[in-house]
């Protein structure tokens, strides 16, 4: 199992997706078979409720309600570790702390150039190859 904090734009982009075979499916699909222990915290699953209950996006509350479900089913709740690294986006900040947490962990988000460039932020893409590596997938 792989630790990693999961930016809410990569459950967007899952449940957008039409097709099984994207690398934000298959990270949420390593999630729901215990692949990915997701950290998180309160401010966390605040944004995760608020991005995917947002209208424009009319995703289908049973969806929604079984990403929270195994966030909270199999995850870590973690604490910040203070950081100094400048964002541009102060909402970002929460998910690069709570990852920086754990040793070993990382930050999984479609938009890397919103975060600090360090090896523990990564891509759904880059996430499976870092555990096709291990022998996680």
């Amino acid at each position: 199992m792989i630790y990693a904090v999961i930016d809410t734009n990569v459950f967007v982009a899952a449940l957008l997706s039409h097709h099984s075979d994207t690398a934000t499916v298959k990270v949420v699909g390593a999630l729901a078979e215990n692949r990915i222990c997701p950290l998180y915290n309160q401010e966390i699953i605040s944004e995760y409720i608020d991005v995917l209950n947002r209208p424009k996006f009319k995703f289908p509350q049973k969806e929604i309600k079984k990403i929270l479900d195994r966030v909270l089913k199999i995850g870590q709740n973690s604490s910040r570790m203070h950081t100094n690294e400048h964002f541009a986006d102060p909402k970002d900040i929460v998910f690069y702390e709570v990852a920086m947490s754990k040793e070993d962990a990382y930050l999984v988000t479609g938009n890397t150039k919103h975060f600090p460039k360090k090896p523990i932020v990564v891509t759904p893409s880059e996430m499976l190859e870092i555990m096709e590596s291990r022998g996680i997938i």
